[in-house]
């Protein structure tokens, strides 16, 4: 008997590390198409995860992004799930920061989830079902010192969010901020932090978790704002 072919997830920011645990997490029931600069890292989750696809990506270039999901949509069809967790993090405080740092964030944080919303919309508007879900931090919330060039855009992101949900929401689609009050394990934190417990860090696995509940909430308690923390985080 022929299996049902899976619905569609696109994931921005395919990384080493959160980027890859939600691959790994909404594979379990979708086709992915995985998107990301590096594409040697793609290609080997594509090799590893089924029904996985890399599309080699920069969100900082409108055109590519336009090309990239169009070639999605030609070769998968409209998507039910999409995650948008592609960062642009620059920092510095107000007075250092260069002003083309904060242009790349806006673009990666901002302005790329305004295309996705804008060329994958549609589709899933018709579908009359799906969910955007981003991720996010407590910069979206906050100014701190050395964040401003960061903070802004990561505001923007949010508030770009919340008009979406508000328009999209009656049309069937689940719209969604995850924020990550939280340092991430990765290596790189590890290295920053090297006298922090394992208590200390938020894990890529949970959070993909998280999302992955977000997503399919039922239609009677969509949560829009979602914050999570390690149990230990001072707040």
């Amino acid at each position: 008997m022929n299996q049902p072919i899976k619905e569609l997830c696109i994931i921005t920011g395919v990384g080493p590390a959160t980027g890859t645990e939600l691959v790994r997490r909404f594979s379990e029931r979708y086709r992915i198409a995985m998107l990301a600069r590096d594409k040697t890292r793609l290609d080997s989750l594509s090799q590893q995860i089924p029904d996985s696809y890399a599309y080699t990506c920069d969100l900082t270039n409108k055109q590519q992004i336009g090309e990239v999901l169009a070639k999605i949509s030609q070769q998968h069809g409209t998507p039910t799930i999409i995650i948008h967790n592609a960062v642009g993090h620059a920092f510095g405080n107000v007075m250092e920061i260069d002003p083309e740092a904060v242009e790349t964030n806006f673009q990666i944080n901002t302005i790329a989830l305004l295309q996705l919303i804008q060329t994958l919309g549609p589709d899933m508007i018709n579908a009359g079902k799906g969910a955007l879900v981003v991720t996010g931090n407590t910069s979206a919330y906050r100014g701190k010192e050395n964040f401003a060039a960061f903070a802004p855009t990561k505001a923007a992101q949010r508030i770009l969010l919340e008009s979406a949900a508000r328009h999209l929401g009656p049309k069937g689609i689940h719209v969604a901020y995850v924020a990550i009050d939280a340092v991430i394990d990765t290596p790189m934190m590890r290295g920053m932090f090297p006298d922090e417990t394992d208590e200390f860090f938020c894990q890529p696995k949970d959070i993909a978790e998280e999302c992955f509940h977000i997503a399919h909430q039922p239609r009677s308690a969509w949560a829009f704002e979602v914050m999570i923390r390690p149990y230990i985080e001072t707040w």
